[in-house]
């Protein structure tokens, strides 16, 4: 359905007075926008949305308020707003049933609503600035001033006010947010200076320096505020910074006459290591090669440029004896798997000992494959992991078994075991001789007492002659 609005005098026809769909007049023959009434909403329908007069029923409305408690809709279309300047007409409504029209003038009363309320809730969560919302504020409020819905204008009023001291608020805090930031600049920006000049006389030529292009970048990002104390502030980087390269130019303008000498150093140390290539002695020229490596880190540097080049003739002089190494020690594990089969056979006939049943048979067995086992040979680094791993698991379980075995027939165990059940036997002698003087007396609750502890002495004598069995056993 097309709405419009327009403004004039000319009369609007009402829903009443409808042509029906096969007499609708030509677009033509409609009313124009300038002869319609001031503050009057008109809704022309198209010819194919125009239903029957006789069949036009009041819609069901749904929106969020109730127009009917602040206006009023004639049968002729009529709208009408209740103000607290009095009743106004709002619009005419020609495009249906008059309920519609109520319903549609209260939608632009939701509008206004919806939008003054999500702009409240934007500035609270900080989604929305005081600017922006003051610009949805007059917008509401010019809607307001239009008159051109129906709804509660002094509830919205009400909104609008609460919505003004909310930006006045927000505006607030944004600027004291803005002068707490500019303060903690400027103590921020002191702390730089005073860092500057307590580095002005460092010798940590790397570090100092990245840290002066570090503090820079802090200093540029930093909100600026009171531009003549800035200026002082920076001056005295400035002069610090100065003071610092000062040193560091002079510094290595010193070294660069100890660069020749540790260019002469360095050549010194490759001629050594390239007489080392074709040594076979693998253990000691490695040794010799580390302590050439100690040399080198030791001594000064060279240009960069010369540091490459020469880095590059020393790592290659290493690298030709390494890779001998390498094919050295490749070839002695390949000789080495001739090995395995007889080690694995050892392992095997080891772990057939398992589980140890007799701990002297499996002992003198387990020493027989090690003397065996050393004759062999060495094995290849990840057959000689594995296959010694296998080894010791048969190991372990026959020094288990012999600790166990002694366990049991240790002499002071066995004669601790054996005292701790005779004086549970003891003990339950003399209850005995005290239930047999209670029986007599006839004091059965005595006699009752008695046996509940004879019955649980004969249970720790139980567990105690048990313990001195197995140490016998």
């Amino acid at each position: 359905m097309d709405e419009a609005t327009a403004s004039g005098t000319a009369p609007v026809p009402t829903p009443a007075s409808l042509p029906t769909p096969g007499s609708l007049p030509t677009p033509g023959s409609l009313p124009t926008p300038g002869s319609l009434p001031h503050r009057t909403a008109v809704a022309v329908p198209s010819q194919s949305s125009v239903p029957n007069p006789g069949a036009m029923r009041p819609p069901a409305v749904k929106q969020g308020s109730d127009p009917s408690k602040f206006g009023r809709v004639t049968d002729d279309g009529t709208v009408y707003l209740t103000a607290p300047e009095g009743e106004l007409v709002v619009g005419q409504w020609a495009a249906g049933h008059p309920a519609e029209g109520l319903a549609f003038f209260g939608r632009k009363y939701d509008d206004l609503v919806v939008e003054i309320e999500l702009v409240s809730r934007r500035l609270v969560d900080g989604r929305a600035s005081g600017e922006q919302a003051h610009l949805v504020l007059a917008k509401v409020r010019d809607g307001l001033t239009a008159r051109s819905f129906v709804g509660d204008i002094v509830a919205l009023e009400s909104k609008c006010e609460a919505l003004e001291s909310s930006i006045a608020t927000a505006k607030a805090a944004a600027q004291a947010q803005k002068a707490e930031q500019r303060a903690r600049a400027a103590v921020a920006r002191e702390a730089l200076t005073v860092e500057a000049e307590s580095l002005a006389d460092s010798t940590s030529w790397k570090s100092t320096s990245e840290r002066f292009a570090g503090m820079i970048e802090e200093w540029k990002s930093l909100p600026h505020a009171d531009r003549s104390g800035e200026q002082a502030m920076w001056k005295r980087i400035s002069a610090a910074r100065a003071q610092f390269d000062k040193a560091r130019r002079a510094h290595f303008a010193e070294l660069d006459s100890d660069r020749k000498v540790a260019v002469a150093r360095k050549r010194e140390l490759i001629a050594q290591a390239e007489a080392l290539t074709t040594s076979t002695d693998w253990a000691g020229t490695g040794r010799k090669l580390r302590d050439l490596m100690t040399a080198w880190k030791d001594a000064p540097r060279s240009s960069k440029q010369d540091e490459d080049k020469l880095w590059k003739r020393f790592k290659a002089a290493q690298d030709v004896f390494y890779a001998a190494k390498t094919a050295s020690d490749s070839a002695e594990e390949e000789a080495l798997k001739e090995n395995i089969p007889a080690k694995e056979s050892l392992v095997a006939e080891a772990e057939a000992l398992l589980p140890v049943t007799d701990t002297s048979v499996a002992k003198r067995a387990l020493r027989t494959i090690s003397e065996r086992w050393e004759k062999v040979g060495d094995l290849p680094r990840a057959d000689r992991d594995r296959l010694e791993r296998r080894l010791k698991v048969v190991e372990d379980a026959v020094r288990g078994s012999e600790a166990e075995t002694w366990k049991r027939t240790n002499p002071e165990t066995r004669a601790r075991a054996e005292s701790t059940a005779n004086a549970f036997t003891d003990g339950i002698a003399k209850l005995e001789v005290k239930r047999a003087k209670a029986l007599v007396k006839g004091d059965l609750a005595e006699v009752e007492r008695l046996d509940a502890s004879i019955a649980g002495t004969r249970a720790l004598l139980g567990a105690a002659q048990a313990a001195a069995a197995e140490f016998k056993g």
